[in-house]
């Protein structure tokens, strides 16, 4: 009953030709192959070891009038998919019927979970079910883009239920418990959860908003949203600024970096004196644990309700998820308010 692998993402769209084209020309995403059905259209992009399907067409409309552009399915391999399926159910989960062959069942609000056996969804080039028609020419492996693979999902939830929704993925698929934050900022606080599957190629970072405090970023996510769902995907690079330099080229458009983070950056962060000025020009962020360090940046929004966004994300033994930016990126914000007033 444990969960292996996230083996995709599937994102639905109401225009796939403007998705496909973010991923592929901004971000070194790979066309792989197509399928057509009767109600639906999709088109599997892939970029390391990252598979994401996007997909479009009257069988999405329900989600699209709910939540606009975003992740609806994430699918898992497991060892035992009927017994990983009856524990889902067990733990709370809505059977939601067979979709391509593969039982599916329910994780946070619209958000899905298909379910496919191990031994042979992971070594298979193209995720089972579906009638894929490989992309002509074949890609190129000398033209693979940065992406490693994902190194976790952000999902956003409301902020009574985080603790029920940590238990349930360890109820339900084997996850486990992996670290937890509060982090309170001004007037507003989240709180959040990490949970992993054993085999550690699964991270969910769960956030929620603290209820008790005044409503923030995560709440206006919620609202936009139309209720739970994924926040950002984050992709993890060997190199973040020449990539970040690359995909902005490219037209990515990414969240801009008060100067005044920069200032205090080498005193909170020692030995990265040298290297403030190069994150500085691309606006990339730092954060240190007690593993090391790592660097981030998170891109707008690309989508009408301002909802799904990405990360890109260069680990240097850092096992953390960056809270420390939260706090730091809300002061430099607040000290550049106080000096322009």
């Amino acid at each position: 009953m444990t969960v292996q692998d996230l083996l995709y993402v599937e994102l639905y769209t109401r225009h796939a030709p403007t998705a496909v084209d973010y991923f592929v020309s901004g971000m070194g995403f790979t066309r792989i192959a197509d399928s057509v059905e009767p109600d639906r259209s999709s088109i599997l992009l892939r970029q390391g070891e990252t598979r994401l399907i996007v997909t479009s067409g009257p069988g999405t409309t329900r989600f699209l009038d709910r939540h606009g552009d975003g992740i609806a399915d994430m699918a898992f391999s497991c060892d035992d998919v009927a017994a990983t399926h009856d524990a889902a159910v067990a733990a709370g989960a809505r059977s939601l019927g067979v979709s391509h062959g593969n039982p599916v069942v329910s994780g946070f609000g619209d958000v899905s979970h298909t379910l496919l056996p191990h031994a042979t969804a992971s070594t298979a080039e193209l995720p089972p079910g579906r009638n894929w028609v490989p992309s002509t020419p074949a890609p190129d492996p000398a033209q693979e883009g940065p992406v490693r693979l994902l190194d976790h999902v952000a999902v956003c939830l409301e902020g009574h239920r985080l603790t029920e929704y940590a238990d349930f993925y360890e109820n339900a698929f084997g996850m486990s418990r992996y670290s937890s934050e509060y982090v309170a900022v001004g007037d507003q606080a989240m709180d959040s959860i990490v949970v992993r599957s054993d085999s550690g190629r699964v991270t969910f970072t769960l956030v929620a908003p603290d209820p008790s405090k005044e409503p923030g970023q995560l709440d206006a996510f919620i609202e936009r949203n139309g209720g739970p769902g994924v926040q950002h995907l984050a992709f993890l690079v060997d190199e973040i600024i020449p990539t970040v330099r690359r995909m902005s080229e490219a037209g990515t458009d990414f969240l801009a970096t008060p100067d005044s983070y920069y200032e205090v950056l080498a005193e909170r962060i020692t030995g990265m004196r040298e290297e403030v000025a190069e994150l500085r020009s691309v606006q990339v962020l730092a954060d240190r644990d007690e593993w090391g360090y790592l660097l981030q940046l998170f891109s707008r929004s690309p989508y009408e309700r301002n909802t799904l966004f990405f990360e890109l994300i260069q680990r240097q033994g850092s096992r953390g998820f960056g809270s420390a930016n939260i706090r730091a990126l809300y002061e430099a914000v607040e000290r550049d308010r106080l000096a322009a007033g």
